[in-house]
């Protein structure tokens, strides 16, 4: 046997204690890594599907009465779905971003803009054209007051400012000047012809409360 003082034999490096605090600190990482990957998976599992924009997807409309089974590109507005793929071109395109009104149809009873608005966001609701507001083959209350009163020069708005009267008098049937100009103030008429517009339509609420055109 030697005695030198370096010579330990087959002593090994003790290992290093686990204190309570370093327990507790594992076991916490190990929860939140567990509880966030959890969390993870569930957003995973309820997101939407996301189509690509050239992707079609498959639409009910119901237009004017009429249900239409449709493929639609997800970025296809209604304004577009309707003159280009149904042929229902009394929806006119104009600005195409919300500003001059002249594409405004009806969904569920309230004034829209159709060129602001996805085809397959009306999916579920009541949409009504210009088209629908006939009686068969007569003009509607609106249509004919519009005529009665000249409400129109070049004619390209009138369709949308028509829509817009007919949102306004169905949610309020007997409105004053100042309720008129407001209701349709999201309307533009690049000829000027607001005073008669105004006019024609105080004349669809006198043919609506009678009843009808006549």
């Amino acid at each position: 046997m030697t005695n030198d003082p370096n010579d330990h034999g087959d002593q090994t490096t003790p290992r290093r204690a686990l204190t309570r605090r370093g327990f507790l600190t594992t076991m916490g990482t190990g929860v939140l890594t567990a509880t966030a990957a959890s969390q993870l998976a569930a957003q995973a599992a309820e997101a939407p599907e996301v189509l690509a924009a050239d992707e079609f997807a498959q639409v009910a409309l119901s237009i004017n009465g009429r249900t239409h089974e449709l493929l639609v590109e997800p970025r296809w507005s209604l304004a577009y779905v309707l003159r280009e793929v149904l042929g229902l071109t009394g929806t006119k395109a104009g600005c195409e971003r919300g500003e001059c009104g002249s594409c405004t149809v009806l969904l569920d009873g309230v004034p829209r803009y159709a060129c602001l608005t996805l085809a397959v966001e009306a999916e579920g609701a009541e949409i009504v054209t210009v088209e629908g507001l006939m009686v068969g083959e007569d003009l509607g209350p609106v249509q004919q007051a519009f005529v009665e009163k000249d409400g129109f020069q070049c004619g390209y708005c009138t369709s949308g400012q028509i829509m817009a009267a007919e949102g306004l008098l169905r949610a309020q049937a007997n409105p004053d000047r100042e309720h008129i100009r407001h209701g349709m103030s999201g309307n533009l008429c690049r000829c000027g012809a607001y005073p008669h517009i105004v006019q024609a339509v105080e004349r669809a609420a006198e043919l609506k409360r009678a009843g009808g055109a006549s």
